[in-house]
């Protein structure tokens, strides 16, 4: 069998981080068996429909270098489907249920709907959902009702006795108590669009869908999804169960636990090549040691036996760590095109570009370390592009000393910086060294409070090279104006 998977989100909001995921997985099983991979825009939630997410449905995929392919499909048509585009054919197929006695009208009103599950709670318990009042219904009165334009949905008729068994790679057998499943859940709604329950399976078969890979909250509804494709006596596809993607918490990974659109993560500076390598572990290893992957391995190595039941725990360090091993992997140009965007978004290339430009390639090999995201860029290197904020003592004076002795030591540093420009990196470290030896101190109670009123910052790059690129005219300024700052402090 021909593997054909499917990435099929909804687009009623931005793509969350569980979502590419599940692209990934379909998209990388489809490379490494041969197979095709193909978008589907489940769009059938009109009230919910937002043109924005679906252009993030493809940003995501374009940024994250995922291809479709795309091809003669049914009906002739040429992927990505839309489901929207397609109503008719889900109206054909549950009217074919109904014919067949598989599905029937129900007229309830959403009053009607209400009241029951008051009465249901009178009764003593929790809603039970719908009482499948209309399933008997003569199907010449249902007919009638219709025909004089009365209000309905289309249901479906489900088992009632026994158990359906659903086949999962992942799981395995599970059965299901038929008493158990959604009654009668809605498959064409009153407006004539299709539920989700109705219009993948249609669509699945039609598409010639092998695998279904999906999260794990969608296995309560795989029994009715199973007993569907039966009504309609198709084979169904494998069913693949994605494990669940946790917060630290052991909740499902929300906002709460920081950005999980994939638009976040893109706004805040990470690389695709990180995400793709750090999200795909999240639930599939190739063998227990290796981390990184580039996506031309993934796209040969991936295979759904390697995949974990146990459920993936979100890691935004971890995630940094791959972000910041991808960044120093980046050419220096690519890396420099990539940065440049951050600096002006920041307000640092105010100017002339070029000019900012040369200093940012100069500036990168010193700081490319210090680099766990793009948009640490304007943090890092912001010192030489704008003066840093000296107004207030608590941003010149470190932690454990004291204001008076920071203001002397920095008064005796304005002359530490003569023949500065004469000497290597190399020898101006042995150079400050010596002279906090001479004046009694530790290195770091002289290079620290220069560290903070050069580079405004204690996480800039080594301070040498970062004082020879900010210019020796600045970095006298930047001392006068903190030592001022200071002494107006002691008075």
């Amino acid at each position: 069998m021909k593997t054909r998977v499917r990435y099929a989100p909804s687009p009623t909001g931005l793509q969350h981080i569980g979502g590419v995921r599940t692209a990934l997985f379909n998209y990388f099983f489809a490379k490494a068996s041969g197979g095709e991979f193909f978008l589907r825009i489940e769009d059938t939630d009109q009230s919910r429909y937002d043109d924005r997410a679906v252009e993030d449905i493809y940003e995501t995929l374009a940024w994250l270098g995922i291809e479709l392919d795309e091809g003669p499909r049914e009906g002739g048509e040429f992927g990505p489907y839309v489901q929207s585009q397609r109503v008719e054919l889900y109206k054909t197929h549950s009217q074919k249920l109904v014919n067949d006695d598989k599905a029937y009208a129900c007229f309830c009103s959403s009053e009607d709907l209400e009241r029951m599950r008051e009465q249901q709670t009178a009764d003593g318990g929790a809603s039970t959902g719908y009482d499948r009042r209309c399933r008997d219904l003569d199907p010449n009165v249902a007919a009638g009702r219709i025909a004089s334009g009365e209000k309905h949905v289309i249901r479906f008729k489900g088992a009632l006795l026994g158990e359906t068994m659903v086949n999962d790679i992942l799981l395995g057998e599970v059965a299901w108590p038929n008493k158990n499943i959604n009654p009668d859940p809605v498959i064409l709604k009153s407006d004539g669009f299709p539920t989700y329950h109705l219009a993948h399976v249609v669509d699945d078969h039609f598409m010639q869908t092998s695998h279904v890979l999906r999260g794990q909250e969608w296995l309560p509804s795989a029994p009715l999804h199973v007993q569907i494709f039966e009504a309609f006596a198709w084979q169904a596809p494998i069913y693949c169960h994605l494990s669940m993607i946790m917060g630290s918490d052991g909740h499902k990974l929300s906002k709460r636990h920081g950005s999980t659109s994939a638009q976040d993560f893109r706004l805040a500076g990470y690389l695709p090549e990180a995400i793709i390598n750090y999200i795909t572990l999240l639930g599939w290893s190739f063998d227990g040691e290796r981390e990184l992957f580039e996506k031309q391995d993934l796209e040969k190595l991936f295979t759904l036996e390697k995949l974990s039941k146990s459920p993936a725990s979100f890691d935004y360090q971890k995630l940094d760590w791959f972000n910041a091993h991808y960044l120093r992997s980046l050419d220096h140009e690519r890396l420099c095109h990539l940065i440049v965007p951050e600096m002006q978004k920041a307000g640092l290339f105010a100017g002339n570009l070029t000019e900012h430009a040369i200093l940012l390639s100069q500036a990168l090999p010193i700081a490319r370390d210090r680099l766990h995201k793009l948009s640490d860029a304007p943090i890092v290197l912001g010192f030489l592009f704008a003066e840093p904020d000296l107004s207030k003592p608590e941003l010149i004076v470190p932690k454990k000393q004291n204001t008076a002795d920071v203001c002397a030591i920095l008064e005796k540093a304005q002359t530490a910086f003569v023949g500065f420009l004469d000497r290597s990196d190399e020898q101006n470290e042995a150079h400050f060294h010596q002279l906090a030896q001479d004046w009694g101190l530790k290195l770091g109670q002289l290079l620290m409070p220069l560290r903070l009123v050069l580079t405004g910052t204690s996480a800039s790059p080594p301070l040498m090279p970062s004082i020879r690129l900010l210019g020796l005219e600045k970095t006298t300024r930047r001392l006068a104006k903190a030592i001022q700052t200071l002494k107006d402090l002691v008075k």
